[in-house]
C-alpha cells in the first residue's frame, strides 16, 4: 500500500512539473513584447525527450533555420572531405608561348571562388590559374575563354524568390561557375558637398561607371550608373538599389548624409559570363594576353576529358564551406550546395527539385516528418517554405549521434562571438553557452541550436516568430529572455 502511494505521488508530481512548465512559459510569453505574433518553443535534454512543448507540431516560417536541413543533408551525403574541383581545359596546341586554341572552364559548382575563405584574397584562385598557366610556357592565347556550365541546369533562381531580392547579395544567381558569389562590391563615400555626387568604388574594378544617362555600351558586361546625392548630414540615409532583372544595369540611386560611408554587395545576371570576363582581363593585366576573338562563347560538350588540363583548383573541404555558410548564413553557399548535393547524388544537371528531393529524403530518415516540410529552396530565402520547430529539434538531436556531428556542431554560431549572433547576447550569462543558428525575413524570427546550462547540462531548442509587423530588436530581446529562462530552468 504504502509503495502504491509512493508511485501515485511519483505520477502526480510528474504530471504537476509538466503543466507547471507549459504554464510557466505561457506566463512568460505575456510578458513579451510581440504577443499577437506565432509562437514557437520545442526544448529536448540530452535524451532526446521534450522539455518544453509549446505549439510543437504548428507549421511556422524557418527563414535561415531552413539551412539546418540543406547543410545538414549535405554534409551525411557528401561528407566533410568533399572538394570542388574546377578546371581549366585546353582546346588546341601550344606553338612557342601561344595557345593555339581556347581555353575552356568547367563549371564544379564551387560556391568559394572569392576572398571570402583566402583571407579576402578574391583573386586567390584565379593567382593559382595564372601560374599553373605560365608554368606550362602560356605567355598568350589566340582563342576565347570558353565556359562548360552543365554540372547545373538552368534555373538560377529557385521557386518563390522574390523579386526585390534579386538586387543585392542575398538573392544572387545559382551558377556551376561563379565568382565573387555573383555580386558587385560597392564602397560609396559622401565626401564631398551637398548636392554632389558621391565617390563610387567597386569591385571588381574594370567595368564602366556612368555619372549620366548616356546610352550603354553593347559590349560592357556591367555597367554602374552613379545617380547618388549627397545630403546634409543631419539626415538619413535613403538606401536605393536597383537591377533589372536579367539585365546587368546597377543603377546606384541613394541619398547618403555628408561624411556617409556605404558598401554593399549587387548581383549581376549571367554568372558564367562575369566569371570569365573578370578572368579574361585578370590574365590580361597579369602578362598572359588574348590574340584573337574574345567572344565569351557557352560549351556544352562530353569530350572536355580528351582535352588536356591546364590549370585546375580544388576548393577547401566541404567542413570548410559549411561552416562558413551556417556561421554566416550565406544564401549563395547554400544554394550552390544544394544543387551540388543533387547532381552527385541524383545525376547531371543538378537541379533545385532533385536536391530537395534528397534533403527530404535524409530528413526521413533522421525521423524527422516530411509531411510537416515544405521546402521551396535550401537557404530559407523563399516563400511558401514551412516547418515545425519540433522537426528541427528532432534533426537536431538526430545529428549528435551522426559521425560528423563535430563538423555540424563546430559550424553554428556561438553567442556574442562569431557569425550572425556575434553581436547577441554578450555581457549575459548565454555568452558562449549557445550554439544556434539564426532566420530572418520579413516578419519571422527564428534560432535553433544547442545551450549549455547553468547547471552543466546540453539541451537543444528551437524557436520561432512569426507575423509579428515591428521591428526585428524587440523580438530578439523576447528571445533573449526566453533563452535565459531555460538557462536558469534546466
Amino acid at each position: 500500500m504504502r509503495l502504491l502511494r509512493t508511485l501515485v505521488l511519483i505520477v502526480f508530481s510528474f504530471i504537476v512539473s509538466v503543466s507547471l512548465s507549459a504554464q510557466d512559459f505561457e506566463q512568460l510569453l505575456e510578458t513579451l513584447s510581440n504577443q499577437e505574433a506565432f509562437w514557437s518553443l520545442t526544448v529536448l535534454d540530452e535524451s532526446g525527450n521534450k522539455l518544453e512543448n509549446f505549439n510543437s507540431d504548428k507549421l511556422i516560417i524557418p527563414a535561415s533555420n531552413q539551412k539546418l536541413y540543406t547543410l545538414a543533408a549535405v554534409l551525411d551525403r557528401l561528407g566533410g572531405d568533399y572538394k570542388y574541383t574546377t578546371n581549366i581545359y585546353g582546346d588546341g596546341e601550344l606553338v612557342d608561348s601561344t595557345w593555339q586554341g581556347d581555353l575552356i572552364i568547367r563549371g564544379s559548382g564551387d560556391p568559394s571562388i572569392s576572398g571570402f575563405l583566402y583571407d579576402d584574397d578574391r583573386y586567390f584562385v584565379f593567382k593559382s590559374f595564372l601560374n599553373q598557366l605560365k608554368e606550362k610556357g602560356i605567355k598568350q592565347y589566340s582563342g576565347s575563354i570558353s565556359k562548360n556550365l552543365d554540372f547545373f541546369d538552368g534555373q538560377v533562381y529557385p521557386t518563390g524568390w522574390d523579386w526585390y531580392d534579386l538586387t543585392f547579395y542575398y538573392g544572387v544567381e545559382i551558377a556551376p561557375l561563379s565568382y565573387n558569389n555573383n555580386a558587385v562590391d560597392i564602397e560609396v563615400l559622401a565626401d564631398g558637398m551637398v548636392g554632389e555626387k558621391p565617390i563610387v568604388k567597386y569591385f571588381p574594378n574594370h567595368y564602366p561607371v556612368k555619372l549620366s544617362d548616356t546610352i550603354l555600351d553593347e559590349t560592357d558586361i556591367i555597367s554602374i550608373n552613379n545617380q547618388q546625392i549627397i545630403t546634409e548630414e543631419n539626415r538619413k540615409y535613403d538606401e536605393r538599389y536597383l537591377r533589372p532583372l536579367g539585365k546587368n544595369e546597377i543603377y546606384l540611386g541613394s541619398k547618403l548624409p555628408k561624411g556617409y560611408k556605404e558598401e554593399e554587395s549587387l548581383s549581376i545576371s549571367d554568372a558564367g559570363s562575369f566569371f570569365t570576363n573578370t578572368f579574361q582581363v585578370f590574365l590580361h593585366q597579369n602578362g598572359i594576353s588574348n590574340q584573337g576573338n574574345s567572344l565569351l562563347d557557352i560549351l556544352y560538350s562530353d569530350i572536355l576529358d580528351s582535352y588536356p588540363i591546364l590549370a585546375s583548383h580544388s576548393s577547401k573541404p566541404l567542413s570548410e564551406l559549411i561552416k562558413w555558410a551556417n556561421k554566416e548564413s550565406d544564401n549563395f553557399y547554400t544554394e550552390m550546395m544544394l544543387k551540388t548535393l543533387a547532381a552527385e547524388e541524383q545525376g547531371i544537371p543538378g537541379t533545385f527539385e532533385n536536391g530537395i528531393k534528397e534533403v527530404r529524403n535524409f530528413l526521413a530518415e533522421q525521423g524527422v516528418d516530411t509531411n510537416l516540410v515544405k521546402m521551396n529552396d535550401g537557404s530559407g530565402l523563399a516563400m511558401g517554405n514551412y516547418t515545425t520547430t519540433g522537426n528541427i529539434s528532432k534533426l537536431l538531436y538526430s545529428m549528435k549521434s551522426h559521425n560528423e556531428w563535430d563538423v555540424f556542431y563546430n559550424s553554428f554560431p556561438v553567442a556574442g562571438i562569431d557569425g550572425s549572433i556575434a553581436h547577441r547576447f554578450k555581457g549575459t550569462e548565454l555568452y558562449n553557452n549557445i550554439r544556434a543558428k539564426t532566420g530572418y525575413v520579413s516578419g519571422v524570427r527564428t534560432l535553433s541550436g544547442y545551450m549549455t546550462t547553468r547547471s552543466g547540462k546540453q539541451i537543444i531548442f528551437s524557436l520561432a516568430t512569426n507575423h509579428f509587423a515591428g521591428k526585428v530588436r524587440p523580438v530578439d530581446n523576447s528571445h533573449q529572455q526566453i533563452l535565459q529562462y531555460l538557462y536558469e530552468k534546466y
